[in-house]
């Protein structure tokens, strides 16, 4: 990024709510941080009201008015909830449905009917990557360990063999590719193409989980060697249909958004006119909304028609998935107000400063600012969220590619080295029966291979794009 260009973004950016220098302004956002540390940790606050209280923090160290930080915590949280709210709406529709009609057990079922011995950890993988694409990561752990479980049980193959891989598969989809929470609302804040994003991000993904899923699981398994936990295996809800969605249909239904949205930035590539009218049809049906949309109501008739679902039926599945989602939203818009408190603070210019006297790649530091945020918060979303709004100025004279590239390294940057302030570290520690010691050794590991793989293949690619 050139001095000019820099000087151009100044002269363009809002007035901040602070005459604070850098220094102050360092400390303040170290400060707001810690706050929002102190309260998850130390004292089990919700994420929400950490991040509420850290945001106010945050302002007060760098000196600004409260009413004015009140006011860049309400419009950050009310432009992000707008932004992602009805698409992980969606999300969580389409993945309750695809949960209680069968069909992921239907996909799951059939892939292992096809794999055994060397190639189940591979199986596994494919399996999680699917089917999470639609789902929350928590949703997609909550729905796939017990069938990790099992697999491992019923064909005796060790649990971090199998297990590794589909917890790689499920991360990975959740940091690196839309329609999570995090890629979307860094894609918001970065003013990224949602298409270009979601295709570069299945580029990086793809390596990412082979390293990360199937080759690193066979070291995990050798330094732990754990039996499968007999108190995680309940019976599989699915067995209780008379009926269950098939193989192609459910398949159909879970990536019919993706397709809809990469058939919509390969249009907005070949035709690049945004009056013709064809790239507007593909503009509308390859928005994530309609496509979400387009695939909660397939759904309906490709899951829950052939489960036997009632129209009562359909609507108790909706309302049962959208009340867990409340936290998550609130979390998102809550990370949503902490990005925009830092950006009017000036924190995302001072950002911007720093980087040119550094010379720091702008790619780099995306990366190296989510996994501080990583390390400190335990929330991947959280670590986007607030990454994005730390470097989203950087973005504005990067080409579209390159944006999206910003976007993936954030991301994978945000999956480093789950630790103790991490849900998902307890989530999998007791799903899997193990020590905190062995969930380092594993879980920790795993992501922290993850986040450097991606992020070094985001680097790579940024060579050749």
């Amino acid at each position: 990024m050139t001095r000019l260009s820099v000087e151009m973004l100044a002269a363009e950016a809002p007035e901040p709510i602070t005459s604070a220098g850098h220094a102050q302004l360092g400390i303040a956002v170290l400060a707001g941080i810690a706050v929002i540390v102190l309260l998850i940790t130390k004292f089990k606050l919700h994420a929400f009201l950490a991040l509420t209280i850290g945001s106010l923090a945050l302002g007060a160290f760098a000196g600004a008015p409260l009413d004015k930080v009140i006011t860049s915590f309400s419009a950050g949280l009310g432009s992000t909830v707008a932004g992602v709210g009805v698409l992980i709406a969606l999300g969580a529709i389409l993945g309750k449905l695809l949960a209680d009609s069968g069909g992921a057990d239907q996909v799951v079922d059939t892939i292992l009917a096809k794999a055994g011995g060397r190639s189940m950890p591979w199986a596994m993988v494919l399996i999680a990557s699917v089917i999470g694409l639609p789902l929350f990561f928590e949703v997609g752990m909550v729905l796939l360990i017990p069938v990790v479980l099992m697999v491992a049980k019923r064909g005796n193959y060790s649990l971090m063999r199998i297990g590794i891989p589909a917890l790689a598969g499920l991360s990975v989809m959740h940091g690196l590719v839309p329609p999570h929470p995090g890629p979307l609302v860094a894609i918001d804040a970065v003013k990224a193409d949602l298409g270009v994003t979601l295709a570069l991000g299945v580029l990086v993904a793809i390596p990412t989980v082979v390293i990360s899923g199937p080759l690193f699981s066979r070291y995990a398994a050798r330094w732990v060697d754990v039996p499968v936990p007999e108190r995680m295996l309940p019976p599989r809800a699915s067995e209780e249909l008379k009926q269950r969605p098939g193989f192609g249909a459910t398949l159909t239904t879970v990536l019919l958004p993706v397709v809809l949205m990469l058939a919509k930035a390969l249009v907005d590539i070949v035709i690049d006119d945004p009056e013709n009218s064809v790239q507007r049809v593909f503009d509308v049906i390859g928005s994530p909304l309609i496509a979400m949309l387009a695939a909660v109501l397939v759904g309906i008739f490709t899951l829950g028609r052939p489960a036997g679902f009632t129209k009562g039926r359909l609507t108790e599945v909706t309302e049962k998935s959208l009340a867990p989602i409340a936290g998550i939203l609130l979390i998102v818009g809550a990370g949503g107000g902490f990005k925009q408190t830092l950006i009017d603070s000036g924190v995302g210019q001072m950002i911007l400063n720093i980087s040119e006297d550094w010379s720091i790649p702008a790619l780099l530091l995306g990366w190296l600012i989510a996994v501080a945020i990583r390390l400190a918060t335990g929330s991947a979303t959280v670590a986007t969220v607030s990454a994005a709004g730390l470097v989203a100025p950087l973005a504005a004279d990067m080409s579209t590619t390159h944006a999206a590239l910003l976007v993936l390294a954030i991301g994978a940057g945000s999956l480093f080295f789950s630790h103790v302030n991490d849900a998902g570290f307890w989530l999998v520690k007791e799903y899997f029966g193990l020590s905190v010691g062995q969930t380092v050794k594993t879980w920790s590991v795993m992501e922290t291979i993850i986040s450097v793989v991606a992020g070094a293949m985001v680097l790579l690619l940024s060579l050749v794009i």
